[in-house]
């Protein structure tokens, strides 16, 4: 049986200046830079969740968290990019609760070169540029989270 979405956490994280942390996907040659994220387990909240996909993803947790998303954002992977997933055969996509973030260390603090790497490099980045380097299908996402966290920009 294929479930619809799979939950998750997606995580914006923001510097003093207010920029963005993006990595490029190690699994994707595409080029597109996107916002750390990841499953939730199963018997985790939310709030866990986001916490170790950070360790996982970017080796640090120096951050402090300023708010969590009101809603559940949905998206749907093509099946091709589905096909490559080790879960790709039981949804269609994926729901999201975000996170956002304001960094607390330095950044030799982070780290992509992780014991299960997603990213390749990361950097950090205006967030006026996310949707334009995201990859296509999760673009109305990254506009949803922006519009959803852009009083913390203005």
């Amino acid at each position: 049986m294929v479930k619809d979405y799979r939950k998750c956490v997606g995580m914006m994280i923001i510097n003093i200046k207010k920029e963005v942390l993006v990595g490029k996907r190690l699994d994707h040659p595409s080029g597109y830079w996107q916002m750390p994220q990841g499953g939730i387990d199963k018997d985790e909240n939310p709030e866990e969740a986001v916490w170790r996909e950070m360790m996982e993803e970017i080796g640090t947790n120096k951050a402090e968290l300023i708010r969590e998303s009101n809603k559940w954002i949905n998206y749907d992977i093509p099946k091709n990019t589905l096909a490559t997933l080790p879960w790709g055969d039981k949804y269609k996509g994926q729901t999201q609760k975000w996170f956002i973030f304001r960094f607390s260390g330095i950044n030799e603090d982070i780290n992509v070169g992780t014991e299960n790497p997603e990213f390749s490099e990361w950097k950090w980045t205006s967030h006026k540029t996310l949707i334009e380097n995201a990859v296509p299908f999760k673009k109305n996402t990254y506009s949803k989270i922006l519009e959803e966290f852009n009083d913390i920009f203005n």
